[in-house]
């Protein structure tokens, strides 16, 4: 009996020293995950989010890139070889959209003449309108890219093209077409220019995380930056980022006020990004990044039982949670808007109708652009309620395409939200 007790409690012992270094080992686990845990979530408060929003084609994508470039390792091989058939795609769907412009405006305009395809050139049209038509592109081979230069040089096809505005003509468009030989060789692979200039249309929600980097420093700032889609059918999926946003960086492509929507051709593009900036900026998600009120109960708590360095540390996370959102607006697309409002006056969109040009030359692009700077303002100051006013609002001359511009923009904009934070923490 005495022997089966002993031996019964050996094993005993036994099963608890298994079941003691189980539990330890689970224990050691779960203090593992905890612990990353904390440090994810230390490491998320110090990532600040920043929203890109915009209509439709008004160049969020091109800076989105622009930031993956400037801020990250930049596209590989892989994903610049990834942009091939988007830019073959760009070339067939520019090419057909002028062609099949021409003939509408042969068959509707009293100087029909100049928009109509020479005779050796219609069957050449008729095939490269039908390949546009496909949802599978071709590559661009030699021949393809002969064929579409031939076309591309035909005297209604020019024409057609200095009316792009009224048919939905990409920015693309003139880039790649004088550019056919180098994208239709057999060893072909974009450079990041061209990744620049091709377009996508966004769907859904992309996100970036960088950090502005100096000469020879960093900011110390994180940031997430999420792009969405612009068109009108994108746009309910916007609501769900609006918490939490440390900024919203708005676009408007000022080079627009003559140009329609993709997504509904009764509709100037510039009263459509008039319309959406004054949305976005009576959402009430955009008054405060947390609750104030909980922000400030905890901070009052924990004040109590800290001091010193460890308080200001306190008081600069509590006060970032209670700011406001911040707003940054990107009057893009300068480099076009140049160019075109010397040849068409302002005042072709309703919003602007009472502008008038004083000048010519850069005087007058000057002018202009003053002028649409201080429409936004005062949209700005009109949609915005007494309680938010004191929010930062800043506005930015961009040209998406221009690398060292959108790197000057964004240490700006660093600059910007840096100082808030350690203003509104009282720091500075």
């Amino acid at each position: 009996m005495l022997s089966i007790l002993t031996e019964n409690m050996g094993l005993l012992c036994s099963r608890n020293r298994r079941y003691n270094a189980a539990d330890a080992e689970e224990n050691a686990q779960t203090a593992e995950i905890e612990r990353r845990i904390e440090l994810e979530t230390k490491a998320e408060r110090h990532i600040q989010k920043l929203l890109l929003l915009g209509a439709g084609e008004s160049g969020k994508s091109t800076i989105f890139k622009q930031i993956k470039l400037l801020f990250q390792t930049g596209f590989d091989e892989a994903e610049l070889k990834s942009y091939i058939s988007v830019i073959h795609a760009n070339i067939y769907q520019t090419i057909k959209i002028l062609y099949d412009g021409s003939k509408e405006l042969a068959q509707n305009e009293t100087d029909s003449l100049k928009y109509a395809i020479s005779s050796e050139n219609k069957d050449l049209g008729e095939k490269l309108s039908e390949i546009g038509s496909r949802l599978d592109y071709p590559r661009l081979t030699r021949e393809l890219a002969h064929d579409i230069e031939t076309l591309w040089k035909d005297p209604a096809i020019q024409e057609t093209f200095a009316r792009g505005n009224e048919l939905q003509l990409p920015d693309c468009a003139n880039y790649f077409m004088d550019n056919l030989q180098r994208l239709s060789d057999t060893n072909y692979v974009p450079t990041k220019e061209d990744v620049l200039y091709a377009r996508v249309r966004t769907t859904g929600v992309v996100e970036i995380q960088f950090s502005p980097v100096g000469e020879h420093k960093k900011s110390g700032e994180v940031y997430r930056l999420f792009d969405v889609g612009g068109q009108r059918n994108e746009r309910r999926k916007w609501i769900h980022l609006f918490e939490g946003v440390t900024a919203v960086i708005f676009c408007a492509a000022i080079s627009e006020y003559d140009q329609t929507l993709f997504e509904d051709e009764q509709k100037n593009r510039m009263m459509e990004t008039k319309e959406l900036f004054d949305w976005v900026l009576k959402q009430p998600c955009f008054e405060v990044s947390f609750d104030a009120s909980f922000c400030a109960f905890v901070f009052v708590h924990v004040h109590e039982h800290v001091s010193g360095q460890l308080d200001l540390y306190l008081k600069a996370y509590f006060v970032s949670l209670m700011q406001k959102t911040s707003f940054m607006l990107f009057l893009n697309k300068f480099d076009i808007f140049e160019k075109k409002v010397l040849k068409v006056p302002l005042n072709v969109c309703e919003w602007f109708k009472d502008y008038q040009p004083v000048s010519t030359g850069k005087q007058e692009i000057e002018h202009a652009y003053e002028y649409i700077k201080k429409k936004f303002e005062e949209l700005y100051f009109q949609s915005t309620t007494p309680d938010r006013v004191d929010r930062v609002f800043k506005i930015y001359r961009t040209t998406a395409l221009d690398q060292k511009l959108v790197k000057k923009t964004f240490k700006l904009v660093d600059e910007t939200l840096r100082r808030r934070n350690l203003f509104e923490a009282g720091l500075l």
